[in-house]
């Protein structure tokens, strides 16, 4: 609730309060919302290598917190703010050093804040399920389903009620608001700690991928053996001490990096290493921890692919906005902020996830016997066929959009146009949908196809698809205005070219599509076996 409440209407505060131009707001808050979800990277380093998923909760909702009670002293008092713009095109203050510090400060300690949760957060979720047992897999589909759903309540609740007192109560309630609800936040989770099945941190993921790849091109020059029961193991020591142990099979892609899992003749017979030497060590590594790495090399073309469909996020939650600030604001006599328009594909949302989960699925899963109904990458894929299309269906509206100004003699009017903001719900209404299906998608992708000891990291890697979004929108909307004749260099909608750069999204996405679909097609899921001790040493004296 708070995070997106502030996310759909900071570029108004960052226009109106700080008398930063159009443009540069735009690009502050694309580069807050990218840094955002790239801090979820940090969030599940720390929760996989050192603190449980529910202390790396705590820890990163105080940071949080601290970030709101910055913004909120920063709204309330004056003095820590430029003058109010008299003339927006020429009399403008800027914000001094000082006060771009406070700005900036509490921006980023909400970034850090909810990066950190975004990664925890829903591997705490899904740890309480048993991926190995069928029924729960199931259960564990169904649980990413809801947990969409209640972002999405949380976010109508932003996008309406926050940002309607933030417009008419002022920017200080509106931060105030926010720091109730991630207080409230913080409480609810430390209530459902006796009740969490905790994680216990396997060490740093990051160091076991380094490893595998600095073992395996220490031994490039030995030979690779057919036979994986050649290569080492843990389960293959009975020194190792583990009770159980997820193992990941041996798979035919990227076998350079199989030489990581080769057991050394010097370890055997001038060295020989004891099981307690060799785990963690920089001579040989594990089948599974070769396989973990070769999941996310596996992984990094799937996100890579999906970044594109959140530059055009981007887009919806700033120039739409500021689109919707040009247009008649009223509805059956109430007036919408333009900042709340992003509620249309919230409440699409709300109705469509409860189909999704209880018909949908269960429907498609009866003749495809997947718990999920559809692989969670075919679930990416549809979502990113509704981009597409949403970015088309934009780029109209404002056609439509800027023919009524012309009609009107109103391209260099203040006076909202005679043309419903409603208008602008078409293209988000779409955008919702891709949405649900992509995020989603990834999320339980992800989190399915990583190993036990990476989990918050790999959900922290969905996220990062938004992140590289953002920011490739800074970028994008740069070069836009450097290689065309300045389709979005005024800072007058009406003046600008608009509807040519979301034509332009559509046709890259369209692109996008087709290089994620050659990935997914390349793509193998994991096979995973639970080894106990008992059980392999049975075998071995049998």
């Amino acid at each position: 609730m708070a995070f997106i409440a502030i996310a759909v209407s900071l570029v108004t505060y960052f226009y109106g309060y700080m008398n930063y131009s159009l443009t540069k707001s735009s690009t502050m808050l694309t580069n807050f919302m990218g840094t955002s979800f790239l801090l979820a990277l940090l969030g599940g380093f720390i929760s996989d290598t050192y603190l449980t998923r529910f202390r790396t909760c705590l820890l990163f909702l105080s940071f949080e917190l601290v970030g709101y009670i910055l913004l909120l002293v920063q709204a309330h008092r004056q003095e820590l703010r430029p003058p109010t713009c008299l003339d927006i095109a020429h009399q403008c203050v800027g914000a001094s050093k000082g006060e771009e510090t406070i700005l900036y400060a509490g921006l980023y300690l909400v970034a850090l804040g909810n990066g950190g949760v975004k990664a925890a957060l829903p591997a705490l979720g899904a740890d309480q399920f048993d991926e190995r047992d069928p029924k729960e897999a199931t259960r564990l589909s169904s649980f990413f389903n809801w947990f969409l759903f209640s972002l999405t309540i949380g976010a109508i609740i932003g996008v309406t009620v926050v940002v309607w007192i933030s417009t008419n109560k002022g920017w200080d309630w509106g931060f105030g608001v926010c720091l109730i609800a991630v207080f409230f936040a913080l409480l609810l989770v430390c209530m459902g700690n006796s009740w969490y099945q905790n994680n216990v941190p396997q060490g740093s993921p990051l160091l076991r991928f380094l490893r595998v790849f600095v073992v395996s091109f220490r031994n490039w020059k030995l030979p690779i053996p057919e036979n994986s029961g050649e290569l080492y193991e843990i389960y293959q020591d009975k020194e190792a001490g583990l009770h159980h142990h997820e193992i990941l099979q041996r798979t035919n892609q990227f076998k350079l990096l199989d030489r990581a899992a080769v057991i050394r003749t010097d370890d055997v017979d001038d060295a020989p290493m004891t099981t307690t030497d060799r785990i963690g060590s920089w001579r040989v590594c594990t089948v599974t921890e070769v396989e973990e790495t070769k999941i996310l090399v596996r992984m990094l073309p799937i996100i890579l692919s999906t970044v594109f469909m959140n530059t055009c996020l981007a887009q919806l939650q700033t120039f739409t906005v500021q689109q919707g600030v040009t247009m008649d604001p009223y509805f059956i006599g109430f007036k919408v902020p333009a900042a709340s328009i992003p509620v249309i594909p919230l409440i699409f949302m709300i109705i469509f996830i409860p189909i999704y989960d209880r018909i949908f699925v269960p429907i498609i899963r009866r003749f495809t016997g997947i718990p999920t109904g559809i692989r969670h990458l075919q679930r990416i894929g549809i979502g990113l066929v509704l981009s597409a299309i949403s970015m088309t269906v934009a780029g109209f509206v404002e056609k439509k959009r800027k023919n009524v100004a012309i009609e009107h003699g109103m391209v260099n009017s203040l006076t909202p146009l005679p043309m419903s903001l409603l208008w602008l719900g078409y293209q988000y209404a779409i955008f919702g949908l891709a949405d649900m299906f992509t995020l989603v998608g990834l999320l339980e992708f992800f989190y399915a196809e990583s190993s036990a000891g990476m989990k918050s990291l790999s959900t922290a890697i969905s996220w990062c698809s938004f992140a590289f979004g953002y920011y490739l929108s800074t970028v994008v909307v740069e070069i836009v205005n450097k290689v065309s004749d300045g389709w979005l260099a005024s800072n007058n909608l009406n003046l600008d070219k608009l509807e040519n750069f979301y034509w332009l999204l559509a046709v890259l996405s369209v692109l996008n599509l087709g290089i994620y679909v050659l990935c997914a097609s390349w793509y193998r899921y994991k096979k995973v076996e639970v080894i106990r001790k008992d059980d392999v040493y049975n075998e071995v004296n049998a």
